[in-house]
C-alpha cells in the first residue's frame, strides 16, 4: 500500500493529538471527557480545520466504521488537494449514531467534504493493527538518514575511545559533584 506524505505526517500529530488527551497530569485516563468536552465546542473547532485537522479530527475517535478498506487505502495514497469527493466515500462508512449533528456542523463549512474524507482516512490508519503503518511508504532517503545517524554515532564514539575518556569521565563526575553541593546549598536533600 501507498500511503502518501501528507497521511503519513498528519498521522504522527493525530496521534500526539490523541495521546494528550487520553490522559490528564496525575495519569488518569479522561480521553472520554475531554472528547465530550471538545465535540461541544464544535462551532468553534470548525474554524480550526485547515490549519490544524488532527484537532479537529479526534471529535469522530470511534464514530466510523468501515466496511470498504479498499476505498479507504485508495484514499490514503492522496495529497491534501486531491482527495475524492466525500460522496463517493461515505458509501463505504458507517457514521455511530453520535456523529450526525456533529457532521451537519462540519458539511456548513465550505471544506466540511474535504474534512470529513481527511478525518475519515486518519480515523481510518488508526483502526488498522499494522505496525507498518508510520513505518510503510517510508522513503529511501529516511533509510539514507538512519544510516547518516548510525556513522555519526559511530564517529562520536571514537573520538572517546582514547586515553582522555578517562580525563572526560573525571571532569563529568567533579561536575556532577559541584551541582550536587550547590542544590544542597539551596536548601535540597543531597542525592546519594
Amino acid at each position: 500500500m501507498n500511503i502518501s506524505p501528507f497521511f503519513r505526517n498528519l498521522r504522527s500529530a493525530y496521534q500526539s493529538e490523541m495521546d494528550d488527551l487520553t490522559f490528564d497530569s496525575d495519569g488518569r485516563d479522561v480521553l472520554r471527557q475531554r472528547l465530550a468536552d471538545k465535540r461541544k465546542q464544535m462551532d468553534f473547532l470548525v474554524q480550526m480545520m485547515e490549519l490544524s485537522p488532527e484537532m479537529v479530527a479526534v471529535v469522530f475517535h470511534q464514530g466510523f466504521a468501515f466496511r470498504q478498506p479498499a476505498l479507504m487505502e485508495h484514499l490514503l495514497s492522496h495529497e491534501a488537494d486531491e482527495f475524492p469527493e466525500w460522496s463517493s466515500l461515505s458509501s463505504g462508512i458507517d457514521l455511530a449514531p453520535w456523529t450526525g449533528d456533529l457532521v451537519q456542523v462540519i458539511l456548513q463549512s465550505p471544506k466540511g467534504e474535504w474534512f470529513l474524507t481527511l478525518a475519515a482516512g486518519l480515523h481510518y490508519m488508526m483502526s488498522r493493527p499494522d505496525a507498518a503503518w508510520g513505518a510503510q511508504g517510508a522513503s529511501d532517503e529516511s533509510d539514507h538518514e538512519d544510516d547518516d545517524a548510525a556513522q555519526d554515532a559511530d564517529d562520536y564514539q571514537d573520538e572517546f575511545d582514547d586515553h582522555e575518556s578517562d580525563e572526560l569521565r573525571g571532569d563529568a563526575r567533579t561536575r556532577a559533584e559541584a551541582g550536587a553541593e550547590w542544590l544542597t546549598d539551596q536548601g535540597f536533600d543531597r542525592k546519594d
